[in-house]
């Protein structure tokens, strides 16, 4: 019976129409449809008599189907699903809609494939779960062909393929990953009932394709982890400790997988284990999981990590800080292990969780450890990626404000390190250092104030020998970085990009090298002059909230009203904006009466500013402006402007107006 016949023949002709058509949206109208329409059926008194040909239409296509039009077959299994979803079937329909269902899950199209599973998940759901006999020895079948059958073609031999070739090679793993679907819906299907079915054979399966080498699989080899997790099968009563041992470090290796995908899927398997234990029980394998749970917390993909500090409070509660606290070695050395990754997203990540060891765990704990984490942190000051030394510095200033006398030695060979960052071509590694630099100089005290307001006077005088055009050296594309990776001129060379390993795109940049030794690191440029003097600004800002320190910032902002004298380079509207946003919080640090003595050193700077055509830079100075008239008052300001130069009256009017008319 053609398509067009079983249409006509049946009271559903919109329906069907609707869902053998050749575009999603039209298919899912479809399926929308026909839910209602039957839901009107199962309330009329003809409704059996309608459903039961309803049922009799699926059959005779499936029985008359041969290799064709992929969007029939999809549409008459989504009508099958509705009827078994719906419970509007006749004894015999579910176990004809299980043997074609089981066909087609090896059909050539993927689409049909996961339909044809997430049918059979509903017939283990809705009739009868002991349908998963039936299903188990084809679907496990069906993976271990795909599972071990050999798809590693060298490029040689694929040059000489065509695409037909090379997607039968390929579509193994594809098969494998629907199957594996399949599965998963089956064991949602069975609930409950499926800790009955559940046998060595089926996990031992599913290790092993956790440690497939297509992201796809392992991907769906967690997710039905998840689906299985729900059963108990952690719990020390259910479960001998050998299976839960490898159990629990194939979630440890996905939660470190170099795919972000990868990871969130172990991450919903983890959670899942963890919600379904005990309190005793889920000690057990806090030292296995907890360290990997920490690092994904500060991951770059933003789902992975706003699903794994979820799952900390879920699973920990307010506990957290005390499991890591027991737990200190593990953590510290699965903390440095991750620096040495070559996932430049999670060495960032492991500084991040370093700097948190200084700030948030009790130093007691912390200081056995510290010169392994101090050792770690000067590797990453060198990283190639500015986000992990970004991150390296900050982790090490917070160190040295809560470890004083124990990086007191340490904190002659981390000096350049800061003051390189402070001049860093990345504005956020200059702030970075910023940070850093101040918790130095409150750990420290005055020895070591000299030393930093040397380098922060010297860097605001280097302004003065700023070249007037900046040219980036030779070997990078001119342009933002991207993800925290400086583009070479000679990346667009085919043989760099020929059989190499392949990352999660928008969360893991291409591979780079990681800093270390006496080597040099590719990318960087040298600081040109206003950046250090840009880096020096925020410094400055930073140092304003320590009291003890005062008398040093007041005689910097003398330099820094020197410095942005200098109008001759092409960044000076740059390097303005940074001081216009930056002195606010200076004049908050030293008060009103020490600040209002210098305020007139920063009137042309600002005033030049709002007369720019730049953006960010006139919106910094319109800021800060508005500022100066909220804290010293409207008078006072107006006052000042007035009597420097007559000529600024009528833009600080206009902002005096918008501000408070």
């Amino acid at each position: 019976m053609t398509v067009i016949n079983t249409i006509a023949s049946s009271g559903f002709t919109k329906e069907l129409s609707l869902l053998c058509s050749s575009t999603k949206l039209e298919r899912d109208r479809g399926s929308l449809t026909l839910k209602c329409s039957l839901t009107k059926i199962a309330e009329n008194e003809n409704g059996a008599e309608l459903c039961s040909e309803l049922q009799k239409l699926v059959l005779e296509f499936f029985a008359n189907y041969s290799d064709g039009n992929w969007e029939s077959l999809h549409g008459h299994l989504e009508v099958g699903k509705l009827l078994i979803d719906m419970k509007l079937f006749s004894p015999d329909f579910p176990r004809e809609l299980l043997n074609y269902s089981l066909i087609y899950i090896e059909h050539t199209e993927f689409r049909v494939r996961i339909l044809a599973g997430e049918v059979l998940g509903k017939l283990c759901e809705n009739v009868d779960t002991s349908f998963y006999k039936d299903c188990e020895p084809i679907l496990m079948e069906s993976v271990k062909k795909h599972l071990r059958r050999d798809v590693v073609v060298s490029s040689e031999s694929l040059t000489h393929k065509t695409a037909q070739d090379i997607f039968h090679d390929t579509a193994g793993w594809k098969s494998l990953e629907t199957s594996m679907k399949a599965l998963q819906c089956v064991v949602d299907g069975c609930g409950l009932h499926f800790f009955s079915y559940m046998n060595k054979d089926l996990l031992n399966l599913i290790f092993e394709s956790l440690k497939h080498t297509n992201r796809f699989v392992r991907e769906t080899a967690y997710y039905l982890c998840a689906s299985i997790a729900r059963f108990g099968i952690l719990s020390q009563e259910n479960c001998d400790k050998e299976l839960a041992s490898q159990l629990c470090e194939s979630l440890r290796k996905g939660l470190s997988d170099n795919w972000s995908q990868v990871r969130l899927a172990a991450s919903v398997a983890t959670r899942q284990f963890f919600q379904d234990l005990n309190e005793t029980d889920k000690k057990v394998y806090y030292k296995t999981l907890l360290p990997a749970m920490c690092i994904n917390r500060y991951y770059l993909a933003e789902g992975v990590r706003l699903y794994n500090q979820e799952s900390w409070r879920l699973i920990l509660g307010n506990d957290g800080r005390a499991n890591v606290e027991l737990l200190i070695e593990d953590v510290v050395t699965f903390y440095i292990s991750q620096t040495e990754s070559d996932n430049h997203a999670v060495r960032e990540a492991a500084c991040h969780c370093m700097a948190e060891l200084g700030t948030k765990i009790s130093p007691e704990v912390v200081r056995p450890y510290l010169p392994r984490l101090l050792e770690a942190l000067h590797f990453c000051f060198k990283d190639d990626s500015w986000p992990v030394r970004d991150t390296a510095c900050v982790a090490c200033g917070n160190f040295a404000l809560s470890f004083p006398q124990e990086c007191a030695q340490l904190i002659d060979t981390i000096y350049p390190l800061f003051f390189t960052n402070l001049g860093d071509p990345i504005p956020t590694v200059r702030q970075g250092a910023a940070v850093a630099l101040k918790n130095v100089v409150k750990a420290f005290g005055e020895k070591s104030a000299d030393l930093v307001f040397k380098k922060l006077n010297e860097g605001l005088g280097a302004v003065e020998f700023q070249k007037a055009s900046s040219e980036r050296y030779d070997g990078l594309e001119k342009g933002a970085a991207t993800y925290g990776v400086v583009k070479k001129l000679h990346d667009n060379d085919l043989d760099l990009h020929s059989n190499q390993v392949m990352y999660s795109c928008g969360s893991l940049a291409p591979k780079m090298k990681r800093g270390g030794g006496c080597s040099d690191h590719s990318f960087k440029r040298p600081s040109e002059p206003w950046e250090l003097a840009d880096g020096c600004v925020y410094l400055l800002s930073e140092l304003s909230s320590v009291s003890d320190v005062h008398k040093h910032v007041v005689e910097s902002i003398r330099h820094l009203i020197e410095a942005i004298k200098f109008k001759h380079y092409i960044h000076h509207l740059n390097f303005f904006e940074s001081v216009s946003k930056v002195l606010p919080n200076i004049a908050k640090g030293l008060g009103k009466r020490i600040f209002k003595q210098h305020i007139e050193g920063f009137f042309d700077m600002l005033f030049y500013s709002l007369s720019s055509e730049n953006a960010l830079s006139k919106l910094a100075a319109n800021e800060c402006v508005e500022f100066f008239i909220e804290f010293f008052g409207l008078n006072i300001v107006k006052g000042r402007v007035e009597n420097f130069n007559p000529s600024y009256m009528a833009i600080f009017d206009q902002i005096a107006c918008n501000k408070f008319m």
